[in-house]
């Protein structure tokens, strides 16, 4: 990866006063790359319901077994929007464990990403790793920057793991995801999860939604129907649409203490035709 296109020589612009995703994020997964602001909604998540960094890594296993199974189909290049800090595995080692050609773009706005990505998103030899810095709903800088690893006339997975309920329709969730998929070629993917109000009762989901935007973030957990919106013209592979957990659960190894947890969020993968 190029450093200096990946801005991780640029200052950094830490906002520690308000709760960032990708930070809370690697608070559940028990990381150090995070705040008070960060932890002290994490703590408060937790405390209304314990299994939360359970159903973390719930998805994060998705993501894996995802990536697994599309590389292994022949697709070698990724773009994985909001990222979030580096953990390992990463998207790019799994990828590049079934085919070390693989080419990945990761992309997040959190600062934090972006000082570990120098040091952290280091792939094979024989492969690309890049790092864009940008918002998600900023497409256009994403997709620019994007096509100097990846080449859009070929298969691209586009990754969207666990992004999408911190963007609100008014602020063009469904827009956001069409104009990626215009970009994609035949033979693509598109690789979602996201959290839902489906698998709990309604108060409990309300709670969590009240608990992220008390700290100033959106939570839009989108229904069954919402969320396979998102996959308007594209096929899905089987399983389909389903719980988290119920994707493929072959292709990975379970997350310790996840017998009888729901994930509490659907995740999909659906190709272009």
């Amino acid at each position: 990866m190029d450093q200096q296109d990946a801005g991780v020589d640029a200052p950094l612009r830490i906002d520690t006063g308000k709760p960032h995703p990708a930070r809370m994020y690697d608070w559940f997964l028990g990381g150090k790359d995070n705040y008070p602001v960060d932890e002290e909604l994490g703590r408060q998540l937790v405390s209304f319901a314990p299994v939360i960094p359970v159903m973390a890594r719930m998805n994060r296993a998705f993501m894996h077994r995802a990536t697994r199974w599309v590389a292994g189909r022949g697709v070698r290049q990724f773009l994985d929007i909001g990222t979030g800090i580096p953990t390992e595995p990463n998207l790019h080692q799994v990828a590049q464990e079934v085919a070390p050609e693989a080419r990945v773009v990761y992309c997040d706005n959190d600062p934090i990403v972006l000082a570990h990505a120098g040091a952290l998103l280091r792939g094979t030899p024989e492969g690309a790793v890049d790092y864009v810095q940008a918002d998600a709903r900023d497409t256009a800088a994403i997709l620019e920057r994007a096509r100097g690893t990846l080449d859009f006339d070929r298969p691209v997975a586009l990754s969207l793991i666990a992004l999408l309920h911190f963007i609100g329709d008014e602020d063009g969730a469904y827009e956001l995801v069409e104009g990626l998929k215009k970009e994609l070629a035949p033979g693509s993917f598109l690789i979602m999860s996201h959290l839902t109000p489906d698998f709990h009762p309604e108060e409990a989901s309300q709670k969590v939604v009240d608990l992220y935007r008390a700290g100033g973030l959106t939570m839009d957990m989108r229904s069954r129907d919402r969320f396979a919106r998102f996959f308007d013209g594209l096929g899905p592979v089987a399983p389909g649409i389903v719980a988290a957990e119920d994707w493929h659960p072959e292709l990975g190894e379970p997350v310790p203490g996840q017998e009888g947890v729901l994930s509490g969020a659907y995740a999909a993968v659906a190709r272009k035709g």
